[in-house]
């Protein structure tokens, strides 16, 4: 009764789930039992045909898999296949030792065909054909398929950092999200693991082929002995039963183990392109020129006396009507109507006349983007230009971290600019501008790279580090060589979030601070409604967020602001009192932006004397800092630069710590002279963070 009731509850999920991982233990118990155990020759025929048809699967599975490491399994199966026909080796050797002198079949029926079908019983031809197959492995295929899985591993493994590094940069563009950039690591992690996994697997298919000719040797050597000594044969008799047996148990496992080093070489030789190999050939084989040629030179040695004339003049006909019909297809794709019209283009003026109108006075776009007529492949879609896509991305990471819409980019080509040039504006002031090459990419240097690169020396537009201009196929060397490789259209990307995040105080007006405002009202409107205008006028909100922006702090919390402007704004209706009261009040995300969540800041101080001079110039010249001593200020400048410089070799944020009257000034007076510098208050630490000195300017 127990029993039974153990069995009810033994349901079939739990016996799937049991019988879920005994796969592996069978097969290696299969394998050992080859090894350890006699074996009946049917059985030998079953699993010999099986060895067959597992490995025509393998090479038809890697003749169709699109690219090479979506077989990533293919490593683990060539050790399995390689191990179970050594083992179906070990197997037969007993079996035709054992049993060879009863005669053909003694073995297995399989065996037996290859011995007398496949090489027409003559042992002697059996030798030089199973000779020429173990070559033709051993030589040709194994040893260029290992070399080539060699060099794979290694710069692949190479490429890695590079390759990490343009992830990165893709992030920070704006056009990868975070989802996106882990699958393309863990793409990038399974690829090394793949070729690092070919390369000792190549080995396995070498090692294979050695063995086959030394099981061959020993398998003659020893049907001759006990042949000759236990069975009473004579050198003829044993040499004729034990060779043919011999040869066909080595075609029987040189046959499959050829099939899987080929299976290896295609796996190794593909391209790590998303296409089928027959789809490749095709594409890089149909070369019309070369097809026409080809055919020519088959016709005139069809017709050269003493050719066989049909088999050259039918392949000629072949290759020839082959060209022609890609050529037909050629013209086709040819006369297919493509559209190469910009968006801004598509709207052409009417012809007649008529009045001026309001209309017809144009403002200024917020944000615009002008290109060269050689870069308008990059923003139209129509030609493969992705430049949309990426700055769609931009505005969404950039609205996401500043607090607020970013405008859309008005793109259009402007004939009057370099074929090569493009013109960021903002509100209708070029901010930015560069040359690129739309047909190269560029390879910027990081700080450490392995190597020269041949190509055209420039800087990159957005941040000014050294790069190349390089050719696309030139993008794995550079990667190999540390460089960080982009396209044209992320240089362009890039440049624009630099540039927008640098400016985008100027891009918050009283519109989209009202649509802030309204937004929050919906989840808090007790905490809006008494703001504007009943305690501060939509003007001051509007400065005060876009003097934080200007200072880098971004607007994502605008409960907080708009709370801290409600308390405080009774009080004073200054902006920069508004700003300082805000700041405290969003010190954790202002230290959380630069210090990334570590528990001490490193931070630059004024010398006391220094200090005190300061707060006596602004004393006598006023908060907007003029009454700053010109040379004290360029030493301070000076002082602030070497002193931001040190913190960026320490791979630390450079921020400077005053006093609250000091910060405004100092912030607004080093925001263009000393790159990277952050200007806090002593009010603004918070009382989780640690103070580190790491510089005193002044002493």
């Amino acid at each position: 009764m127990q029993l039974a009731g153990y069995l009810q509850r033994f349901d079939k999920n739990q016996l799937q789930k049991f019988t879920a991982g005994l796969g592996a233990p069978i097969v290696l118990l299969a394998i050992m039992g080859m090894v350890i155990l006699p074996m009946p020759p049917f059985l030998l025929d079953v699993l010999f045909s099986f060895n067959i048809a597992l490995s025509l699967v393998i090479i038809l599975v890697a003749v169709f898999t699109q690219r090479p490491i979506d077989f990533g399994i293919f490593p683990l199966i060539l050790l399995i296949a390689t191990v179970l026909r050594l083992a179906l080796n070990v197997a037969s050797t007993r079996v035709v030792l054992l049993y060879g002198h009863e005669g053909g079949d003694a073995a297995g029926k399989v065996i037996e065909a290859f011995g007398e079908v496949v090489i027409g019983g003559n042992y002697a031809v059996g030798v030089v054909v199973f000779a020429i197959l173990l070559i033709i492995n051993f030589k040709v295929v194994t040893a260029g398929a290992g070399r080539i899985s060699e060099v794979n591993a290694r710069f692949t493994l190479d490429a890695m950092p590079g390759k990490q590094m343009a992830i990165d940069a893709d992030l920070n563009a704006g056009y990868i999200d975070q989802d996106e950039a882990r699958r393309r690591r863990q793409e990038i992690t399974g690829e090394a693991d793949f070729y690092g996994s070919m390369d000792g697997a190549s080995k396995f298919v070498k090692g294979d082929a050695i063995a086959g000719l030394f099981i061959m040797l020993i398998n003659i050597v020893g049907g001759l002995f006990i042949g000759m000594i236990q069975h009473d044969l004579s050198f003829g008799n044993a040499v004729e039963v034990y060779t043919i047996l011999t040869i066909g148990d080595g075609l029987v496992a040189q046959i499959p183990s050829l099939l899987l080093s080929v299976a290896t070489a295609i796996i190794v030789t593909r391209e790590n392109e998303t296409q089928e190999m027959g789809k490749e050939i095709r594409n890089q084989l149909g070369n019309q020129q070369a097809l026409y040629i080809a055919s020519a030179v088959l016709f005139v040695m069809g017709i050269i006396p003493g050719m066989p004339h049909v088999a050259f003049l039918g392949f000629s006909a072949i290759v020839g009507g082959y060209a022609y019909w890609q050529t037909r297809q050629a013209q086709k794709a040819e006369q297919e109507p493509v559209s190469t019209t910009l968006p801004a283009q598509d709207a052409i003026e009417s012809s007649e006349v008529k009045e001026l109108g309001w209309d017809d006075v144009h403002q200024v776009d917020t944000v615009g983007l002008e290109v060269g007529y050689r870069l308008i492949p990059l923003v139209d879609k129509s030609q493969g230009g992705e430049l949309l896509t990426r700055i769609k991305g931009v505005r969404k990471k950039l609205s996401q971290e500043l607090g607020f819409l970013i405008p859309p980019v008005h793109i259009r080509d402007n004939l009057d600019l370099d074929p090569n040039a493009y013109n960021i504006a903002m509100l209708g002031v070029t901010i930015g501008d560069a040359q690129i090459s739309h047909d190269q990419e560029l390879a910027i240097n990081p700080g450490q790279v392995f190597g020269q690169l041949e190509g055209q020396a420039t800087q990159d537009p957005a941040f000014g580090l050294d790069a190349v201009w390089i050719k696309p196929a030139q993008r794995e060397h550079a990667q190999t060589l540390g460089y960080t490789v982009v396209d044209a259209a992320t240089v362009v990307a890039t440049h624009l979030s630099q540039l927008l995040t640098n400016n985008a105080y100027q891009l918050l007006g009283h519109e989209e601070v009202q649509q802030l405002l309204d937004m929050l009202a919906k989840s808090s409107p007790k905490l809006v409604e008494g703001l504007v205008p009943d305690i501060l006028p939509l003007s001051t909100v509007v400065k005060v967020l876009q003097t934080l922006l200007f200072e880098g702090v971004p607007i994502r919390d605008m409960r907080t602001i708009v709370q801290t402007l409600s308390e405080y704004g009774t009080k004073s209706q200054d902006p920069d009192v508004l700003v300082s009261a805000v700041r405290i009040a969003l010190k954790r995300l202002i230290t959380q932006e630069i210090c990334q969540g570590t528990p001490e800041i490193p931070v630059i101080t004024l010398a006391p004397e220094l200090e005190q001079m300061l707060h006596q110039s602004l004393q006598a010249g006023g908060e907007d800092g003029a009454g700053i001593e010109p040379g004290l200020a360029d030493r301070l400048q000076k002082s602030l630069q070497q002193a931001s410089q040190q913190q960026e070799l320490a791979g630390e944020p450079a921020v400077l710590l005053t006093s609250g009257m000091l910060r405004p000034v100092l912030s607004r007076f080093f925001k263009y002279s000393v790159n990277g510098l952050n200007v806090l208050s002593y009010q603004e630490v918070p009382d989780d963070k640690q103070i580190r000195i790491v510089s005193s300017v002044g002493q």
